[in-house]
């Protein structure tokens, strides 16, 4: 099939430029059929050499954000997927060896496969604002660049920015692009990108190479005493059994030092067996449920640009500060201005970060304006309350704030455990009242509960739904329930760690148990985090909203009353320092063997209850909402799916071992029955 992607054309300079525009999408992807197309033309352009090659995409969005991630699905063997990568190494080869200038001419962004087609230019132009995005993210989908990425990368950049690029899977902005050298010239604006691809054909500067210090780490002596050192940095951030990518990626390094046919052929060979490990299957699988969260707004739209929060706190003012980065006006209420500074304060702190521009700084740090007498309410299209967690607290503010709502806004609360009905109890149209339940810290957790009640109009949760999506989130729709979905099965995890330290079991050696699981934080340390007066208060609620008896937690509740509240306070489990843990020294004690199962288990039973409570929709959300929102560990596939993948018979047999060992509280949900019968357990 031939999707007519492409499009070549010369100029009068004997120019040819490639632009690239999928149908249908509005991002360009590399799938077979796409390069199965340029192959064809570059094929022309090797029978007729132009003066140079500028490929450009015609999308608005940018450049190429990778390969087509679906047809992964389809590589059933390593033979099938060695075929696919070692056809699109040939074309991407072929471009190489065009015998003119070629220049990738790059907005937006250029990711996996689309920058490792720019590495196989000569030059790389780009425009240098904030969207500017470029990386190597395969690891984060348990594989490696691909289409001579793990080659090129290393030769362009040198040893070092090449491995960061590659086994951290993080995005380079335009400054640290140039600064690397990803990039030979950055422009202002798109209008200026076309010249500036013409002027490195016009002038032809010499192709870049790293530094010489680079270029050695390469040198065979030289790559058996840095391999330990990479090895060391990667061994911090990521275990061999659940992530081997990262691993890969230095092996291929320190065995072909990026150079030869051979490292091509092996990088092909490497990334066709990881394909096919459950690591890359799950991560897939992720990366495939974040796109469903983001096509729930696709039909969901706001309008207007006004957002009013009520709450100066750390939640109410990482919401407000967020919103005003992603380009809404937004006014922030408390009840003094010093109530509010702090959070105006870490908002200048986002700014700085995340907008390279400082005139668009400045529009942004205009955007968000302290408003203690509430009167941006008034024109606010979403009114956010994020005050503390008090049912009547919450109600006395709507009684103030509804008469003031103007026509299609919605008002939406923060909370992360009471139900929304009681919340609405005194209003005069429930219909508006949502949950947008944000996670802490907001700048880095992607997800959005939107909660809904059986009194919320379908028209204010279609518009929380496309609000989340402007603001750049992820949506999670959810019935209203206790503690929602993520709170709800984060409860018993956070407990039952808590009880094995009542048991006697070093904090440290808890959290690190989770840490071998998968877990991206322990237990412990993320109680700290979220504060342990709300995991206190968060666990009262869910227990008694569902009969349960609270659990006996006497060491979280004496931290609580002594006001050690985590790292907000400075201290809980741990001392905290500068926002960071300061843990005792790991203790000589192995862990129980059956810790792991506990915490683990214990969360997973909660999905299954409130997938039988019908509180998502489906296996899949419930799956995609707590790796979003906890951090779950993404390469087992979600909490459902690693029950699947190791059976549900065994697990619920592990869970009825527990109940007899440590009591009632692993007692499986009635729901286990249905996924029995749906498994033919």
């Amino acid at each position: 099939m031939t999707e007519n992607a492409w499009r070549l054309s010369r100029d009068a300079d004997n120019i040819a430029w490639l632009a690239f525009d999928r149908p249908g999408s509005s991002a360009n992807a590399l799938s077979s059929s796409v390069m199965r197309e340029l192959d064809g033309l570059l094929v022309e352009l090797q029978k007729s050499p132009p003066a140079g090659v500028v490929v450009k995409s015609d999308k608005a969005s940018g450049f190429i954000a990778g390969a087509d991630i679906k047809e992964f699905q389809g590589f059933t063997s390593e033979t099938i997927a060695y075929e696919m990568i070692s056809a699109g190494q040939a074309v991407l080869a072929r471009l190489e060896s065009l015998p003119c200038p070629t220049v990738a001419a790059i907005h937006g962004f250029a990711l996996g496969g689309g920058l490792e087609l720019a590495l196989a230019c000569r030059y790389r132009v780009a425009v240098g604002d904030d969207k500017l995005t470029l990386g190597l993210p395969e690891v984060q989908l348990g594989i490696h660049p691909g289409f001579g990425g793990t080659v090129r990368a290393v030769r362009l950049l040198g040893v070092r920015p090449a491995m960061d690029l590659m086994l951290t899977g993080r995005n380079v902005r335009a400054d640290k692009a140039a600064q690397i050298g990803l990039v030979d010239r950055l422009v202002d604006s798109r209008a200026q990108l076309d010249e500036a691809a013409r002027q490195m054909i016009r002038t032809k500067p010499a192709a870049r190479r790293p530094p010489l210090l680079e270029r050695a780490l390469s040198w065979p002596m030289l790559r058996g005493f840095i391999k330990p050192k990479i090895l060391a940095q990667v061994r911090r951030r990521a275990r061999i059994e659940h992530y081997p990518a990262p691993y890969a990626i230095v092996d291929l390094w320190s065995r072909y030092g990026a150079s030869g046919a051979g490292a091509y052929e092996a990088e092909a060979h490497s990334i066709a067996r990881l394909f096919l490990t459950d690591t890359s299957r799950n991560l897939v699988r992720v990366f495939l449920l974040q796109d469903r969260l983001k096509a729930l707004g696709s039909k969901s739209t706001i309008e207007g640009g006004h957002v009013h929060v009520v709450g100066a706190g750390v939640m109410g003012g990482d919401i407000a500060a967020w919103c005003a980065l992603r380009g809404f006006s937004v006014t922030l209420q408390d009840r003094a201005l010093e109530y509010v500074q702090p959070a105006l304060q870490r908002a200048a702190e986002l700014f700085a970060k995340r907008i390279r521009d400082p005139a668009k700084r400045s529009a942004a740090t205009v955007r968000l304006q302290a408003d203690i007498e509430g009167a941006g309410a008034a024109r606010a299209d979403v009114i956010i309350e994020a005050i503390f967690e008090n049912l009547e607290a919450k109600q006395a503010l709507y009684a103030r704030l509804e008469p003031q709502l103007k026509p299609g806004a919605i008002l939406a609360t923060n909370t992360s455990s009471i139900m929304l009905e009681p919340l609405a109890a005194n209003l005069a149209d429930p219909s508006r009242l949502v949950g947008l339940h944000f996670f802490n810290p907001v700048a880095q957790m992607p997800l959005v509960e939107i909660v809904r009640s059986a009194q919320s109009s379908a028209e204010s949760v279609q518009k929380a739904i496309g609000f989340t999506r402007r603001i750049d989130k992820l949506p999670l729709p959810c019935n209203s329930a206790p503690g929602f979905l993520v709170n709800r099965v984060l409860v018993p995890f956070l407990h039952e760690a808590m009880f094995a330290a009542q048991e006697g079991v070093p904090l440290p050696v808890i959290d690190q148990a989770a840490l071998d699981y998968g877990m991206p934080m322990g237990p412990v340390e993320l109680a700290d985090v979220v504060g342990l007066d709300v995991c206190a208060h968060v666990g009262d609620i869910v227990a008694e909203s569902l009969h349960r008896e609270p659990p006996n937690l006497t060491r979280l509740r004496e931290l609580v009353a002594e006001g050690k509240l985590g790292r907000k306070s400075g201290e809980g489990f741990y001392v905290w320092r500068d926002g960071r843990a300061i843990k005792p020294q790991m203790p000589d004690i192995a862990a129980p063997a059956d810790l792991a199962d506990r915490m683990v288990l214990a969360m997973i039973n909660e999905c299954v209850a409130c997938l039988r409570e019908g509180i998502v929709e489906d296996a899949d959300l419930l799956d995609a909402g707590v790796i979003f929102g906890s951090g779950f560990a993404p390469f087992r596939g979600g909490p459902l799916h690693y029950a699947r993948s190791r059976g549900y018979a065994e697990v619920h047999q592990r869970l009825l071992e527990l109940t007899e060992q440590y009591g009632k509280r692993f007692t499986p949900d009635p729901g286990w029955e249905r996924l029995l019968q749906q498994r033919g357990a």
